[in-house]
Order: C-alpha cells, then sequence, then structure tokens
C-alpha cells in the first residue's frame, strides 16, 4: 500500500497532466483528428499545453512610510541582540545608541533594496507585456 507522501505526489501528478495539443505552420491549435486530415502524421507538431502562470502578490513601490513601519518591528529586535551580544561593560544607554547607529545603517539598506525589487518588478512585467504583443 502507498505512503501518504506517495498517494500525495501521485495525485499531484495527475492534477498537472497536460494534454497534447497539435499546432499547425500559423500556430492554431487543432484537434488531433484534424490534425491527422489536414497535416500528415509525420509532419503535425506536438506540444504540451501549458498552465496559467500563478499571479503573484503585486510590489509596491518604496516608501519611506513602510521603511519606518519596518523599523519600528525591526528596532526591538536588534536591540535585544545587541543586549545578547553585546559586551558586558556597555551601559544600558550605550546598548540603545548601539542600536540607534545599527537602525542608521538597515533604514537606508532597506528603502534600497525596496527599490531594487521594485526595479526588478518592472522590468519583469514590461518584458512580459512585450512577449504578450508578440
Amino acid at each position: 500500500m502507498a505512503t501518504k507522501k506517495q498517494r500525495r505526489r501521485r495525485e499531484k501528478q495527475h492534477r498537472h497532466e497536460w494534454e497534447e495539443v497539435y499546432v499547425d505552420e500559423e500556430g492554431r491549435e487543432l484537434d488531433p483528428e484534424e490534425a491527422q486530415a489536414i497535416v500528415g502524421s509525420d509532419e503535425r507538431t506536438s506540444r504540451k499545453a501549458q498552465p496559467e502562470p500563478r499571479s503573484r502578490r503585486p510590489v509596491e513601490p518604496p516608501s519611506l512610510r513602510r521603511t519606518m513601519k519596518r523599523g519600528l518591528l525591526f528596532f526591538p529586535l536588534m536591540l535585544l541582540v545587541v543586549f545578547l551580544i553585546g559586551a558586558e561593560e556597555l551601559t544600558t544607554l550605550q546598548k540603545v545608541v548601539q542600536t540607534l547607529m545599527l537602525m542608521l545603517f538597515f533604514l537606508p539598506f532597506s528603502y534600497f533594496m525596496d527599490s531594487l525589487v521594485w526595479r526588478s518588478y518592472q522590468k519583469r512585467l514590461a518584458k512580459q507585456a512585450a512577449e504578450k504583443r508578440k
């Protein structure tokens, strides 16, 4: 008897089986019988039907507001790390100042990463739009 993992894998494979589609010279899809009647059996070309691509979550443009919110979330975590890893001779005020210094590097870097992701998303959208026009 198949294990749960094997059954799930088999079910997934059956869900994703694609039917074979016949295509003529102009790129039109044909039924298998129509393809044999119009085009000789040795000249026909076939391809697998592609599933619709998954829609991804849209990427929002970079904003200082979102970067500051992220900073507010990470500040306590960084403070905790500084307290756990920091030197024993540092006072609490010095550890807080050290965390603020880390935030001065983290916030611009976070905004920069958001802008990189945004630009790559825009390029991907432009590329997909160009491919659809072809």
